[in-house]
């Protein structure tokens, strides 16, 4: 399989964004725990984005 570099934690941290800013909106975790989460999947999708432009070929 021929997938970029990057693409894995672009996909991977859009979607645990998802889940924080979903979680944000519930009583199940405290809201600093939701944003935390939404936090760190969009340092994945910028990480990601970044070996994206790196590694174009």
């Amino acid at each position: 399989m021929n997938s970029r570099e990057g693409l894995i934690p672009v996909v991977l941290g859009t979607a645990v964004t998802a889940a924080g800013l979903t979680l944000r909106g519930t009583d199940v975790v405290d809201r600093s725990i939701a944003w935390g989460v939404a936090g760190f999947g969009l340092a994945h999708v910028v990480l990601g984005a970044i070996d994206l432009v790196e590694h174009r070929r």
